[in-house]
């Protein structure tokens, strides 16, 4: 389920667990992790509650991106998706994660650096998520 009005517009998409809950269980998390990066242009792992995950979905949107988001906290299996981020990533803060063209981009400090330095436009375009 997407979320719709004024909040999808500003955000992006925003994924609800889905309605069947047995589709959300079955599955390896890091598989999981790996169909729902690559199923849109930009994608954020994230938790509700973070504000470096307001964060860095503001600076996506301020540059007209629309993210998709998976907010971990919202799904039922969002802790071992978290644990398989966590995993994936070596460290033991995992939110946000972003993923731009199905690759993985890293955390808020990553995705700074990219910005700073000027990659982070190349990478959004590359994927689609940006037209200019």
């Amino acid at each position: 389920m997407h979320y719709q009005a004024a909040a999808a517009a500003w955000w992006g998409s925003y994924v609800a667990a889905p309605r069947n809950a047995a589709a959300a269980v079955v599955g390896d998390p890091l598989e999981r992790i790996e169909r729902l990066a690559s199923e849109s242009a930009v994608v954020i792992f994230s938790v509700s509650t973070c504000c470096m995950c307001h964060a860095i979905k503001r600076l996506f949107c301020g540059m007209g991106v629309n993210p998709t988001v998976h907010e971990l906290d919202e799904d039922p299996r969002g802790k071992d998706l978290e644990r398989a981020l966590m995993r994936l990533l070596g460290t033991p803060s995992v939110v946000p994660v972003v993923f731009i063209g199905g690759k993985l981009v890293g955390t808020m400090d990553r995705v700074m650096a990219c910005h700073i330095n000027g990659t982070l436009v190349p990478l959004l375009k590359e994927a689609g998520a940006l037209w200019l």
